[in-house]
């Protein structure tokens, strides 16, 4: 049989969307695989997969699988992607909250129109062993061994996992070389997101991303608000930041320890599809 899908993105991260609240779709990882590929495939970052919600107080539940097919905790682009497909189907309006279950708990989502949502991401954690970080303390930088290199970072959780190193170009050989390493090193157990920024002043910065298992996206979401959030503790930046991405830009709002992180962005509907493949 063939699987329904919708192609969409928030900034080039570009997602397969399935509905998964009437029927669960026969998913492994060689089929997420084959239709991540984007020669043969539909092509995706990630997969974002809509299911019955199991808390009365949330429209719908989500789980979430990289391109690789390995599970992701969390995606700040697919998750206003889910927003805009809700409103769509007709279970979301514009202007209202609703509630969705994450894999890593509940999240606040608000249309702000029929394509720009706002999510509250909660509260990053910096204690390293709910990253989970191998750190005997929470700092707000580490040296890490990188190939015989020692790269400052910030560790921080938004859900999923990000190490943020600040640099003077995104687009230098070196990030090149370090993305890919940093994502798998060891001192980050379960893998993280090496998110590579340069400061422009205290309300935008440059932001470039190589996530586990999805390799360099155009954009992160979850990346953005955990950059803004590891920048802010160190003084960084301001409450209010404009992330520029290399598929665009996302507004980040943090006030501090306390309250609630919250990102708003551009979403959009690529195509509608049946895979007929493995």
């Amino acid at each position: 049989m063939g699987l329904r899908f919708t192609k969409m993105h928030g900034l080039g991260n570009d997602f397969v969307v399935l509905d998964a609240c009437e029927s669960a779709p026969q998913l492994d990882v060689a089929r997420i695989r084959a239709m991540a590929d984007r020669h043969t495939g539909v092509g995706f970052d990630q997969m974002m997969i809509l299911e019955p919600a199991r808390d009365a107080s949330c429209v719908a539940a989500y789980t979430i699988r990289n391109a690789d097919g390995t599970v992701a905790p969390q995606c700040g682009n697919g998750l206003r992607c889910l927003g805009a497909w809700l409103h769509r189907a007709g279970a979301l309006a514009t202007g209202v909250e609703a509630r969705l279950a994450s894999p890593v708990g509940i999240v606040k989502i608000r249309l702000v129109d029929a394509t720009t949502v706002a999510v509250e991401m909660g509260e990053p954690e910096f204690e390293p062993a709910n990253i989970p970080f191998d750190a005997p303390a929470a700092a707000d930088t580490y040296l890490l061994d990188v190939d015989g290199e020692r790269v400052e970072i910030s560790a921080v959780s938004m859900g999923s996992r990000h190490a943020v190193i600040e640099v003077d170009d995104t687009a230098s050989a070196r990030v090149e070389r370090l993305g890919p390493r940093i994502t798998i090193h060891p001192r980050f157990p379960q893998g993280a997101n090496a998110c590579f920024v340069h400061v422009v002043d205290e309300r935008s910065v440059n932001l470039r991303v190589h996530e586990r298992g999805a390799g360099w996206t155009l954009a992160c979401g979850s990346g953005a608000c955990a950059t803004v959030a590891a920048l802010h503790r160190r003084g960084r930046v301001g409450d209010d930041v404009r992330v520029e991405m290399p598929g665009g830009a996302l507004a980040i709002s943090w006030k501090g320890p306390g309250h609630v992180l919250s990102m708003t962005g551009p979403t959009a509907f690529s195509f509608e599809g049946e895979w007929l493949g493995i």
